[in-house]
């Protein structure tokens, strides 16, 4: 039985295709439309679920969205008019599309689709559909759910518990009281883009001191025992008009909403920190919640808040759950996969049994190239490379160049479902080099140079160099550097902790793999097995082997405002692009220095177009 799972026409559209309960397929949108965080509907995401079944929409068995669009109305109607006559210019905006494109989404959706689907069609709840995403894919028989967004239908945060095959949502919380709309307020007050910009506020945190903690939780947010909060509405304007804070936030805070790209100062650091702690707080009481509500001894989480790798480290360490799993498209995309196997466990009452790992595949769903589809995209565009007969003289060759100093862009296997690369769409650098992050920020991604890097490290020895107990496969932990790879900073050093000038904090060497160690000693950090990634581990060993280091710098394939690569086209136009030194499709090698002359962008569409999906 085939089931098609769809998230659309909000933030970050995908596809999901599920087979007698089995994950067949899963990608976003934005990998094929190369729009960031595409939010119409998946079409090329779909199309490519049903490619890698080999089936048409007329052997689908159900299609499943992951919210009720007719709720949701709801809630805009009413918050409308509670807030009225308030959020006029918002309201004229919003209904009318909203109208064309959700309330008859029934109809548009079998238009979509095409008329060779006959079978139903079945809409879950939002915040099910998230809660679907995190327990039924896990490696756990019983669990406690917490999901945690900005806003599915009304919920915007929910408790839960899942057996067997069957969830229930325990508890919810309530529109406009949200998380998710919390740490967004500061995100845009930062000026970083809603939506898309959170982890940038995460990753600002470590450069500030809490020291609006107290503040924000006197005047802006109450946290009840139970996690639940309130939010003092004046605050905020994301109820009813186009920004998300009011002119009574600015006041709290002495200034206006940061301009994007204009400087970073220390009340900016400072807001970072003190929300994260917040969120910190938050995370934990709701989990607590949980564990008194259910008594279970494992905790699932998804939603888009649960992307706060931070607060998930915190939340591991605190020991009040034996065992975590996250969903690794925790966002409104893997709410696709979530009404999917809702449909097959909670509405058909197929039977669950849990896998070791977890069944999400290393969250590797999206599309792959034959060996031979890279061969002919490479003689398409008379590119330069090398092809590899043993993989043993491809990873000593990738090692070497690593070892080098060289950045490295590693294109393997099937494309990562989700917001994190996995070792399949990356970009390597060697993390002992002082230099790597501000090289890689400024002359590959293109981005702000206080923005960390993750290290991919051998799962086997994490604890070597992290202080964790428990696998982190999916990028969504950070955990503390261990002492003995900590380097003390000297006192001429120390003075540039509080140095306006990020690029110098950045700088400050911290560690022995100083690339992957944040200015807190913290590291968001992957771990590598050889079961969900074979040849990634393989790079790693042999980098181990010849380095003594078992950690390399893994940053996602793409630059600044694009979403992930996707096909080897898109790999080589993001390596002309940048200053990358070397790309790896899968067992060919192109390297910078070998290439005549460098193409310009207008050349790479000759490429690209030399290359398509089809």
């Amino acid at each position: 039985m085939y089931i098609l799972g769809i998230s659309a026409f909000y933030h970050d559209s995908a596809a999901a295709l599920v087979h007698d309960g089995r994950i067949i397929a899963a990608a976003q949108e934005e990998r094929f439309s190369r729009i960031k965080h595409d939010p119409g509907y998946p079409t090329q995401a779909v199309d490519y679920c049903l490619r890698a079944a080999g089936i048409d929409a007329g052997k689908l068995d159900y299609v499943v969205f992951y919210e009720k669009p007719l709720q949701k109305f709801d809630r805009l109607l009413e918050t409308y008019l509670a807030f009225a006559p308030r959020g006029f210019s918002s309201f004229s905006q919003a209904i009318p599309r909203y109208l064309k494109q959700k309330l008859y989404l029934r109809k548009a959706l079998r238009d979509r689709i095409g008329a060779g689907y006959r079978g139903p069609l079945v809409f879950t709840e939002h915040h099910e559909s998230h809660a679907a995403s995190a327990f039924f894919p896990s490696p756990f028989e019983e669990a406690a759910i917490l999901t945690v967004d900005a806003v599915g239908e009304w919920a915007t945060a929910s408790i839960g518990v899942g057996r067997g095959e069957r969830i229930e949502i325990l508890k919810e919380m309530r529109f406009p009281h949200s998380v998710g709309l919390l740490y967004s307020a500061f995100t845009y007050f930062c000026g970083f883009k809603v939506n898309s910009g959170e982890y940038k506020l995460m990753g600002l945190a470590p450069y500030g001191e809490p020291k609006y903690r107290d503040l924000i939780l006197s005047k802006i947010v109450q946290v009840y025992e139970d996690g639940s909060i309130w939010l003092d509405s004046s605050y905020f304007n994301y109820a009813v008009g186009l920004t998300m804070t009011s002119k009574k936030f600015h006041r709290l805070f002495g200034q206006e909403p940061r301009k994007p790209e204009s400087p970073l100062t220390q009340l900016h650091m400072d807001l970072a920190a003190s929300i994260q702690s917040v969120i910190d707080e938050i995370l934990l009481r709701m989990a607590t919640c949980a564990r008194r509500l259910t008594g279970c001894a494992n905790l699932c989480l998804a939603g888009g808040v649960a992307l706060n790798c931070v607060a998930n480290g915190k939340l591991q360490r605190s020991r009040l759950f034996e065992n975590i799993w996250i969903q690794p498209a925790a966002g409104d995309a893997g709410a696709s996969v979530g009404a999917a196997l809702f449909v097959w466990h909670q509405l058909l009452e197929k039977k669950r049994k849990p896998e070791k790992e977890d069944s999400q595949a290393g969250s590797l769903l999206g599309p792959d190239f034959s060996s031979r589809e890279i061969a002919m995209f490479l003689e398409a565009g008379k590119i330069p490379h090398r092809r590899f007969e043993r993989e043993e003289e491809l990873l000593s060759t990738v090692s070497r160049l690593l070892c080098e100093g060289k950045i490295v862009g590693w294109f393997q296997d099937r494309l990562e479902f989700g917001p994190r690369a996995l070792g399949a769409r990356s970009i390597l650098g060697d993390p002992r080099c002082g230099e790597m992050q501000s090289r890689m920020n400024l002359k590959i991604k293109y981005r702000e140079s206080f923005r960390p890097f993750a290290p991919a490290v051998l799962e086997e020895k994490a604890q070597d160099y992290f202080e964790i107990d428990c696998p982190s496969p999916y990028m969504l932990l950070v955990a503390p550097v261990r002492e003995d790879h900590r380097r003390q900073l000297r006192d001429t050093e120390k003075q540039l902790l509080t140095d306006p000038d990020l690029r110098r904090r950045v700088n400050l060497i911290r560690s022995d793999i100083p690339a992957v160690t944040h200015l807190d000693y913290s590291a968001r950090l992957q771990t590598v097995s050889a079961a969900r990634n074979r040849r990634f581990h393989a790079l790693l060993t042999r980098f181990c082997a010849d380095t003594g280091c078992p950690v390399l710098v893994n940053t996602s394939f793409n630059i600044r405002g694009e979403p992930i690569v996707c096909t080897p086209a898109d790999a080589h136009h993001c390596f002309l692009n940048t200053e990358m030194d070397a790309l790896v499709l899968g067992d060919f090698l192109v390297e910078k220095d070998q290439l005549r002359t460098v193409p310009g962008k207008a050349d790479t569409e000759v490429y690209k177009a030399s290359f398509t999906l089809d």
